[in-house]
């Protein structure tokens, strides 16, 4: 928990740097959204290479101070290296030039900030590691800092299950409202904040999530809630794909005048995004759910035998 509020503002500022991809307009309009995309473009650069360069101090320290490997495993450090990437494939490659254009590929984009980037950042431990960059006295102001007791309440809501399964459905649906979209599709500041709501939000619940994968064997009672959190957030975001793909008409008029080579109108191509939210994001909801239950059967099954032994034990 000692890099909690980093990781917050390292969230805002990825996704305030987003801004580069502003609608494109006419005359002294394309003026300003080219400056907003070299602007926004620096500051994702810059939130990234430092993001990384305090990863990496913080686990040499942590490694000199103990030995490599210990302390954070180096399969954690590769984690953190591929979400790293996946934000930078989102937020800086070609994807990130169709989303001004194209519903499908900005819920592609969104799919990589909160399905595979999210998780991944998670696992890599990135909070553990920008502690341990930061000088001693600095780690411990940031300690006290965050053991603040209304501090504590509100991380505890925002990464327990519930709450973190709550926080992300809440941001989600709320930004698909189809004013709510327009809107952020051609506000470069609205648009920041749609996906850096997405990152912060995926980022506790999939916080949540491995927390309750590693105390399984303590806390069967909140991986099952995990489960349920699971399930319902593949419900809900799969409803909200399918509304999507068979609406009869466009949700969204930010697209509605721009050709694509994958979709010949701009229903076809909200269609194409409803159907990666619906199937793809879906499945990976389902995976981590039979991956969690997979656990706990485990520890049934280990609780199981040892009882048997135990009654054998006893009788011998």
């Amino acid at each position: 928990m000692h890099g909690v509020i980093g990781a917050v503002g390292f969230a805002s500022i990825v996704r305030f740097a987003s801004a580069h991809d502003a609608s494109v307009r006419v005359g002294v309009a394309d003026l300003g959204a080219a400056a907003s995309s070299d602007s926004g473009t620096a500051w994702i650069i810059a939130a990234l290479g430092v993001s990384a360069l305090c990863y990496g101090v913080g686990v040499i320290r942590l490694w000199h101070a103990s030995a490599p490997g210990r302390g954070l495993r180096i399969r954690e450090g590769i984690c953190f290296a591929a979400g790293w990437s996946l934000l930078a494939i989102a937020l800086l490659g070609p994807i990130d030039t169709w989303a001004a254009r194209s519903f499908a590929a900005h819920m592609a984009q969104h799919e990589i900030l909160m399905l595979l980037a999210a998780p991944l950042l998670v696992a890599g431990r990135p909070l553990a590691m920008w502690a341990w960059a930061l000088p001693f006295e600095e780690r411990r102001r940031t300690r006290a800092l965050v053991s603040n007791a209304a501090w504590r309440r509100w991380w505890r809501f925002a990464t327990r299950p519930m709450g973190a399964t709550l926080l992300q459905l809440i941001g989600l649906l709320a930004w698909h409202v189809p004013a709510a979209f327009d809107r952020a599709a051609t506000h470069a500041g609205l648009h920041a904040l749609q996906h850096a709501t997405f990152l912060a939000t995926a980022l506790c619940f999939w916080w949540a999530m491995r927390v309750s994968e590693q105390r399984v064997d303590r806390d069967a009672r909140g991986a099952a809630v995990s489960v349920l959190a699971l399930f319902c957030t593949m419900i809900i975001t799969g409803a909200l794909g399918a509304l999507l793909t068979f609406a009869p008409a466009p949700w969204y008029h930010a697209y509605t005048d721009s050709p694509l080579p994958w979709a010949g109108s701009a229903l076809e191509d909200q269609q194409l995004g409803g159907l990666m939210m619906w199937v793809p994001g879906g499945t990976l909801y389902l995976v981590a759910a039979l991956m969690l239950v997979r656990r706990l059967l485990l520890r049934v099954d280990r609780g199981k035998r040892a009882q048997r032994i135990a009654v054998v034990s006893c009788g011998s």
